[in-house]
């Protein structure tokens, strides 16, 4: 007996999950970034590396969630085309890089526990990571049109 993914046959559904996936991502991205951009010396809304973190940390994690939640959803839409394709791989080393980055360096130089010249190197690495996953993501289509 084949089972339908329901997600599958609604015209409707991956266009949402898709704006759920990304608005979840701008979020996370978008607070981590704001952390890196005062990490490398750009005096942002006027507050320190930490402050900032801390403020924006439940909307970071909460943009992760709905970022991973979302994708784990459009995955199943079509496991087989998203496993074969190498910029999904991509993507989720980077993911899973950068998310490990992010609590163990990121975090702690937000927090004030690294010398200035190794947060402004944290944060570079922190975006090139962060902008790696976005790239991953947006090649995951011209990758999988490109195989046919």
């Amino acid at each position: 007996m084949l089972i339908e993914n329901p997600l599958s046959t609604s015209p409707s559904a991956y266009p949402v999950l898709e704006c759920f996936h990304i608005a979840g991502f701008a979020l996370a991205i978008g607070m981590t970034a704001l952390v890196d951009f005062r990490l490398l010396g750009f005096d942002l809304l006027g507050q320190s590396p930490e402050r900032i973190a801390r403020a924006f940390q439940s909307w970071t994690l909460g943009g992760l969630v709905v970022a991973i939640f979302s994708g784990l959803l459009i995955f199943s839409t079509d496991p087989d085309m998203y496993y074969l394709n190498r910029s999904l791989l991509l993507k989720m080393v980077l993911l899973v890089l950068a998310i490990g980055f992010n609590y163990t360096m990121h975090r702690p130089s937000a927090l004030g526990r690294y010398a200035q010249p190794a947060s402004r190197a944290i944060g570079v690495v922190s975006l090139l990571l962060w902008t790696g996953v976005i790239f991953g993501g947006i090649f995951i289509t011209v990758v999988s049109s490109a195989l046919g």
